[in-house]
């Protein structure tokens, strides 16, 4: 499987190669070295930060666009790139919770956001695999044989084109399932060069390799000192690294697990699949296998498997590592398809919010021309690309009949309240259990190599992680968000927060919202102790 070094690179939220990086060239430009005005400065450069930055320009905005690593280096780069409007949540819960019409609106958004891509695609002839297809969701074994049926009222009550089968077309699974006409999945990253370029060549300013460390109503300072100052700002990043509390207290981080297999071309006829979860695991927020296909070359297509998903720093709940995750999609991908080797493999971070749909729109306490975009909640292809209409129409003073929807102010605690209570308060509850009290008893040589561990001095709390050289790399233990103790991550070799998903390398860089700011790092000083005594840390 191939891997990245972040350390040396801008491929900033992952250490596996996702397919995706390993078939495109990555869109790198140079970083700003001056300081500048605008319309509307756009902090990061994924499908949401893009789709925006686009969707302005062709309203008449003049636009920068700043990402501190290269364009869709961050989550669009690690997801498994289906296009739908068979959302992740299920119809008939999103009506219990915002009602039959506005479930109408929520449909219509996600449908239009995949007829933007595909004019888009047209219009600025972007070679980035783009198609249409149908798609499947069958019942897993431990959910409800009826919830299929009330999935079908609801989704047609919601204007979609969908259809009952009493068989699961294309996989080996006797399952009845439903028919979603008109789907579709693209090459995310060879998009978003497409969008990238067309932005140029209107006249876009786009600098990769840069850090937007200050964010305001005014604009943004990077971490090198240069200022853009824009009448708008858009923060793209995931989740909003300008926003410590509110919004952090309604989504919660979930890491998602992907396996690349190859088979034979024309062995599986093109199509979306998605399972409804399962609900032995939790029955609020059941995770769920997600497949699809890619074209690799002459001989082999790419089976795309998706799955195994936990909330970001507590996979011991229960009890799988990150890292066997990956054979448990292989196994589940075996049972279903004839597949070769599995060449790919990579994880990726989705946010969960509390009531199943994302949040687009103004900045929750702060200046009404501070915008965000987060809460992707599976969907965050559809979710970036409504993004780029809405946050248009409301930065141009035009009506739109998604807005109250999408809005980052709504606060739906008596309709979703049971779900919320569960993933936040349980996960926090999880958190405090395996906070680690024995910290001061860990012994530095006891740490082996490609492991890291919670480890005390005078009292206060340091991550160490020792590499195969037998050097270690020492960090501060509090997550520069809001200080909660971090944990480290042996698949991805990071340390992830447990309450937020904050994510950081070794060396401490921040690799993921909603931190802003590196952990500090000590690595000479434990190397010197380590080589010098031995101590007891």
């Amino acid at each position: 499987m191939k891997e990245q070094d972040n350390t040396k690179t801008s491929v900033t939220s992952g250490r596996h190669i996702s397919s995706w990086l390993a078939s495109s060239e990555p869109f790198v430009t140079a970083p700003l070295r001056e300081n500048i005005e605008t319309d509307v400065v756009i902090v990061g450069g994924g499908i949401a930060g893009l789709s925006v930055a686009y969707s302005l320009m062709q309203a008449g905005k003049k636009v920068v666009l700043v990402e501190d690593g290269n364009i869709g280096s961050g989550e669009t780069g690690r997801t498994t790139a289906h296009l739908v409007c068979a959302l992740d949540d299920r119809y008939y819960e999103l009506q219990r919770i915002f009602g039959e019409e506005q479930t109408k609106h929520i449909a219509e958004s996600h449908k239009a956001a995949i007829d933007f891509i595909e004019r888009t695609v047209s219009y600025e002839n972007i070679d980035c695999d783009f198609e249409r297809l149908d798609g499947y969701l069958f019942l897993h074994p431990t959910d409800k044989e009826e919830s299929l049926g009330k999935e079908l009222k609801a989704a047609q009550k919601a204007g979609v084109e969908v259809v009952e089968l009493p068989v699961m077309p294309g996989i080996k699974d006797p399952s009845r399932s439903l028919k979603f006409y008109n789907q579709g999945q693209f090459h995310p990253l060879k998009y978003l060069n497409g969008l990238c370029k067309a932005l140029q060549e209107r006249g876009g300013r786009i600098y990769t390799g840069t850090k937007a460390e200050k964010i305001d109503h005014k604009g943004i300072v990077t971490g090198d000192g240069f200022s853009v100052k824009a009448d708008f700002v858009v923060v793209a990043t995931n989740t909003p690294v300008n926003n410590k509390y509110v919004m952090h207290l309604k989504q919660y981080a979930y890491r998602t697990y992907v396996i690349g297999a190859k088979v034979k071309k024309g062995s599986i006829a093109k199509a979306l699949w998605w399972d409804t979860g399962d609900f032995s695991q939790n029955a609020d927020i059941p995770p769920y296998h997600y497949v699809r296909l890619q074209k690799l070359d002459n001989e082999y297509d790419l089976l795309i498997c998706g799955g195994e998903d936990h909330a970001v720093g507590l996979v011991e709940e229960n009890k799988i590592s990150e890292e066997d995750r990956y054979g448990l999609l292989e196994y589940w991908m075996r049972q279903r398809f004839d597949a070769e080797d599995v060449i790919y493999q990579w994880s990726g971070q989705v946010m969960e919010p509390m009531d199943s749909i994302g949040y687009i729109g103004r900045n929750p306490k702060d200046e009404p021309n501070v915008f965000i975009v987060t809460g992707d909640s599976g969907n965050g292809l559809t979710h970036g690309t409504i993004a780029g209409m809405l946050i248009t129409d409301l930065i141009t003073g035009k009506e739109n009949p998604w807005e109250k929807i999408y809005d980052p102010s709504r606060f739906k605690l008596f309709s979703a309240g049971k779900t919320y209570f569960k993933e936040l308060i349980g996960g926090m509850i999880n958190y405090l259990k395996q906070k680690p009290k024995d910290a001061k008893s860990v012994e530095l040589q006891s740490i082996k190599p490609g492991q890291g561990k919670i480890v005390e001095i005078d009292g206060k709390k340091f991550g160490v992680y020792r590499d195969d050289k037998d050097l270690f790399h020492m960090v501060g233990a509090e997550c520069t968000h809001l200080k909660c103790i971090i944990k480290w991550n042996n698949d991805e070799q990071s340390w992830d927060c447990p309450c937020h998903g904050s994510r950081f390398t070794k060396e401490g860089k921040v690799m993921n919202g909603p931190a802003n700011r590196d952990l500090a790092y000590y690595t000479d000083k434990t190397n010197e102790e380590a080589q010098a005594n031995n101590k007891n840390l």
